[in-house]
């Protein structure tokens, strides 16, 4: 039999066994942390809200929420910081945010148009966006090339290594490293480009891996065993999982007024990681969650280790209904929430209507 939850308190706080005045003073604090990104004082949070509590009062209330971990102190000072945990209860159940206005939709909307614009053009616009109206990094996990291919080159780049040139019909250009056998000569990358370059004409790429695939398998190839190797190589480079190319725009603001250089190497090795395509993937993955808008804090996304960051992702959808790619941003945990989840949903709503 489920208890009664008490009459004004949001039912995840009810659950967690916040009373009425407890919610109040987190919730309260949290929204003076997004604003400030500083510890948060009883004096403070007296002043702001309307519950005619002491500075005492709040300082007892304030104790019991670190009790709970929801708060912390970072230092001596009577300040205090949400913790991961209290960020979590927050956004699930304290966070009030509401619809966009018309003009905010107009803007969005003119901002990610794609009037003489490629794709990927707009989709950088889009990130672009994103990370100026949320003070952090926008990224745009792209939709897979589906147009014709034009053309595909192999270029050595030293021993054991050679850069995939990948030209789409659309005149897209996609450049991938891959691996080669070592001691390969050069006329082998040669024929590994003749070889597809004749397949390619007209077909996506998921038609000229198909054929390939057959031909190889059927033994129907002149193809010695290097070379063979090569193009499978190639090709692998663009499979699985559905997810394109990682945009990103707006690194640096994840750098603004950090002066730990320990978070500085934290936050360029997550840049090194986000070039990884299974990154790209695991950020498809993550936006596929659930419906709508997903909200990952601290280590929850699988992408960072520690606190300090926060990612908010969405999917959008081709005419399909089929979901093809995801936006959204990756910023401080000190987010403002509020604005920026409503932000993203529709942004992703735009730019499935343009794939639509």
């Amino acid at each position: 039999m489920n208890t009664p939850l008490t009459p004004g308190i949001p039912p995840i706080a009810a659950a967690s066994g916040l009373d009425q005045r407890a919610t109040a003073v987190l919730r309260e604090l949290i929204e003076v942390y997004v604003q400030t990104g500083e510890p948060v004082g009883s004096r403070t949070l007296s002043r702001r809200l309307p519950l005619n509590l002491s500075p005492a009062s709040i300082r007892n209330v304030m104790a019991d929420l670190e009790e709970a971990g929801l708060l912390y102190a970072p230092h001596t000072s009577a300040g205090r910081l949400p913790t991961e945990r209290g960020l979590r209860l927050f956004v699930d159940g304290l966070l009030e945010f509401g619809d966009l206005s018309e003009e905010e939709r107009e803007a969005i909307a003119a901002r990610c148009a794609a009037h003489g614009r490629s794709l990927q053009e707009t989709l950088a616009e889009a990130g672009q966006m994103l990370s100026g109206l949320a003070g952090a990094a926008g990224l745009v996990v792209a939709p897979k090339g589906e147009a014709p291919l034009r053309h595909i080159e192999f270029v050595p780049l030293g021993p054991g290594r050679a850069l995939v040139v990948l030209v789409q019909g659309d005149g897209r250009v996609e450049n991938r490293v891959i691996e080669v056998p070592p001691g390969l000569p050069a006329s082998a990358l040669v024929e590994a480009g003749n070889y597809l370059n004749a397949r390619l004409a007209g077909r996506t790429l998921e038609e000229a891996r198909g054929l390939v695939a057959e031909e190889i398998a059927a033994n129907r190839t002149a193809l010695d065993a290097l070379t063979t190797q090569v193009i499978e190589a190639g090709l692998a480079t663009w499979a699985g999982g559905g997810a394109g190319a990682l945009i990103l725009r707006g690194q640096a603001r994840l750098l603004e007024n950090i002066e730990n250089l320990a978070r500085v190497q934290e936050i360029q090795a997550l840049f090194e990681r986000l070039e990884a395509q299974e990154t790209t993937l695991r950020l498809l993955e993550l936006a596929q969650r659930g419906e709508g808008v997903q909200i990952f804090i601290g280590a929850e996304s699988g992408l960072f280790s520690s606190a300090g960051l926060s990612v908010v992702v969405a999917p959008f959808r081709n005419g399909q209904e089929r979901i093809v790619g995801a936006i959204g941003v990756i910023g401080p945990s000190r987010l403002n929430y509020g604005k920026v989840i409503p932000v993203v949903d529709y942004t992703a709503r735009v730019i499935g209507r343009l794939l639509g």
